[in-house]
């Protein structure tokens, strides 16, 4: 049996969930792996959710939202996923884990291709990077 990577994916109710929903009423076909959480927008993306994402037993986490620097719907809560999701790939470093198991995507709603690509080639990514080790965050929490 091959290993399919799970990946929790926060995405913006205005650009990122729509860009979703019109890959899918394009029949754009794209893995399965995504589990989508629906967010109002991505700067509302604590990195507490991302890390409790990983410790329950996440691949990776995708974090997508409205293209920067004017489509944001609340003005600049794309720029603040944008400093938060720079600030925990240096965390995971420091932790052990790959920064490349998160990813931070801009997608509007008009772009349903992109989407499906962007998940394509995640989970892709993530099949040749093998299961998530949680042996990093286990030490984390023990301190």
């Amino acid at each position: 049996m091959s290993y399919e990577p799970k990946i929790v994916g926060f995405l913006c109710n205005w650009c990122s969930y729509a860009g979703a929903d019109l890959a899918g009423v394009s029949r754009f076909q794209y893995p399965p792996n995504l589990r989508v959480i629906r967010v109002m927008c991505s700067g509302r993306v604590h990195p507490a959710h991302i890390l409790e994402a990983f410790r329950n037993g996440a691949d990776g986490v995708l974090v997508a939202g409205c293209h920067p620097p004017n489509d944001c719907h609340y003005i600049s809560g794309n720029l603040k996923a944008k400093r938060r999701v720079a600030m925990l790939k240096k965390l995971m470093i420091q932790m052990g884990m790959d920064e490349r198991r998160l990813r931070l995507e801009w997608v509007s709603a008009a772009e349903g291709e992109k989407f499906a690509r962007v998940v394509t080639e995640f989970t892709n990514q993530l099949k040749e990077m093998g299961p998530a080790s949680m042996k990093a965050m286990a030490v984390a929490e023990d301190d």
